[in-house]
């Protein structure tokens, strides 16, 4: 399903594992149209489908950027790719490479889900690299006369993460920099899942966002956050404070993370419908969050500091981590897979 959302933007359901409202790409549109996040593989037939019924050809896109590229973003970039073969591929320079070569990426998230990767991800299809084009910090993306994307490095979530200004709507492409709300859900939570999680520089990013005083937020789960977007940023960097601060005590005390989170937290899904909180839960759960808060832990206190949640676990698994180094077209680094792990029977 499709929405038109603002002058120009197109918001399309991507529908991972057939749900509605969890996962979302953008069509901004114009003489150059680009589009926002490709979903995963298995998004595929639903994007394409949808791109078709808005009138776009194969040769009609002219490119597609990721905020990141873990496998809920960008799974569908090679396919895409070859479906709109003059479009040019636009993503964070920490991440090109896997989007040339993603081997690697995808063996990593093979080895954490096993069948369920096929079965509700897909892979990620090679994009040739002479598609691909790093995007920096601040760079503008031409969609037509007069209106731009301008991209904002936003680490924090992930080392190539970007995030996505509309010169003409004033919308604010955040991926997954802001966090998770889910209109069945509506409580906002944060998406810190490691190997990337980094709180210092998500709040840094998150005051980036605040200074282009954006007039809307479009996340990638999911859609355009009702009321001030101010204030909502204000909200997101509240609690990723909140998180990190509960984080932070059971780690000093020796005590389980994930247990310690879902203690303070888990009273905000009570009210929610059973099935949406499963929901929401597979998408960006405790543990993966809490598995992000422990490495940032030990990280920033040294590798012989012990305490937290203990090993990652299986869902943040087998990562596909590269050396920020130089590389043919950019260096990169990824984690395989969305926030948690997925659900058995995908709806």
């Amino acid at each position: 399903m499709s929405t038109r959302i603002a002058p120009g933007v197109v918001q399309i359901d991507t529908r991972l594992g057939g749900w509605g409202e969890v996962t979302a790409g953008y069509l901004v549109e114009g003489p150059e149209p680009c589009l926002v996040e490709t979903g995963s593989q298995s998004s595929l037939p639903t994007v394409l489908a949808e791109l078709d019924a808005l009138g776009l050809g194969p040769a009609d896109l002219a490119t597609v950027v990721v905020t990141h590229i873990h496998l809920d973003h960008a799974g569908g970039v090679g396919d895409i790719a070859a479906a709109f073969p003059r479009a040019t591929v636009l993503v964070h320079e920490k991440g090109a490479r896997h989007l040339v070569d993603p081997d690697r990426l995808v063996r990593s998230a093979a080895l954490v889900y096993g069948d369920l990767l096929d079965a509700l991800y897909g892979r990620l299809t090679p994009t040739p690299a002479d598609r691909v084009r790093v995007l920096g910090d601040g760079e503008e993306i031409r969609i037509g006369p007069g209106r731009t994307l301008t991209s904002i490095d936003s680490p924090g979530h992930a080392k190539h993460h970007l995030g996505l200004h509309d010169s003409e709507s004033g919308l604010l492409f955040v991926g997954d920099a802001v966090g998770v709300r889910l209109p069945q859900v509506g409580v906002l939570r944060s998406a810190t899942p490691p190997p990337d999680f980094d709180l210092d520089l998500a709040l840094q990013s998150l005051q980036r966002f605040a200074a282009r005083r954006p007039a809307g937020l479009a996340l990638a789960h999911y859609g355009v956050t009702p009321g001030d977007p101010l204030d909502l940023l204000a909200e997101a960097a509240s609690t990723l404070q909140g998180w990190a601060a509960v984080a932070e005590a059971a780690f000093r005390d020796g005590r389980d993370i994930a247990t310690a989170l879902d203690e303070a937290f888990a009273h905000e899904l009570e009210a929610v419908d059973p099935e949406a909180r499963e929901i929401a839960e597979t998408l960006n759960g405790v543990h993966a969050n809490a598995a992000g808060f422990q490495r940032w832990l030990q990280t920033r206190s040294g590798p012989t500091t012990s305490g937290g949640p203990g090993p990652t676990p299986p869902s943040e698994a087998g990562t596909a981590d590269a050396p920020d180094r130089a590389a043919s077209p950019a260096a990169g680094g990824s984690h395989a897979h969305p926030h948690s792990h997925p659900h058995p029977h995908p709806h």
